[in-house]
């Protein structure tokens, strides 16, 4: 769809909503918001392939690697509002390693598509796995939902808390213990 076509679409919404969709402040909401939206969800014009672009490389590393702290933005796809946070990666190489910038391209690869959080975190270790064939992946992310806390229940300092452990982090509690206090800094 073209930004023309969304932002008349928005033009509609905001006519539904009971405004005036011609009056100053509004005048060019509609192009802004479809530009918008179509940043917020460029996830779907990328792949996995295109972003890792070629950046694995040999490595006699075999010890847990964790990049923390990532942040992301992405769209809840029951209320298409933001929810916000951090994601933590960790893998145990088995002969390749990923360029560090590629696990923030990974993350906001899969963050800028509607959906929900666990499937995300999902999304992002089975990524990972694929693309370094490494011997286990963990994934930790914890956000805010706009939608639990601008609506519905209103809880202003709630925030959720999804995990995927994948290879040994899920058969080894030793290992999946190991990630568990890097990410939580004990």
């Amino acid at each position: 769809m073209s930004s023309e076509e969304l932002a008349n679409h928005y033009r509609r919404i905001i006519v539904e909503l009971g405004e005036d969709p011609d009056r100053e402040g509004l005048r060019d909401t509609p192009r802004r918001a479809a530009k918008a939206m179509q940043f917020l969800n460029h996830g779907y014009t990328q792949s996995l392939e295109e972003i890792v672009n070629g950046a694995v490389f040999a490595s006699d590393t075999d010890e847990m690697v964790l990049v923390k702290d990532i942040e992301l933005y992405s769209m809840c796809e029951h209320h298409l509002l933001p929810f916000i946070g951090k994601c933590h990666i960790a893998y145990l190489p088995s002969g390749k390693v990923l360029g560090l910038s590629k696990f923030a391209r990974i993350v906001d690869m899969y963050a800028r598509r509607m959906q929900i959080q666990e499937n995300l975190t999902r999304q992002i270790a089975e990524a990972v796995l694929r693309v370094t064939e490494a011997r286990g992946v963990a994934v930790v992310i914890e956000a805010s939902h706009l939608c639990m806390m601008m609506r519905g229940v209103e809880k202003q300092n709630s925030s959720m808390t999804s995990s995927v452990m994948l290879g040994a982090f899920r058969e080894n509690q030793s290992t999946r213990q190991e990630f568990l206090t890097l990410v939580s800094g004990r």
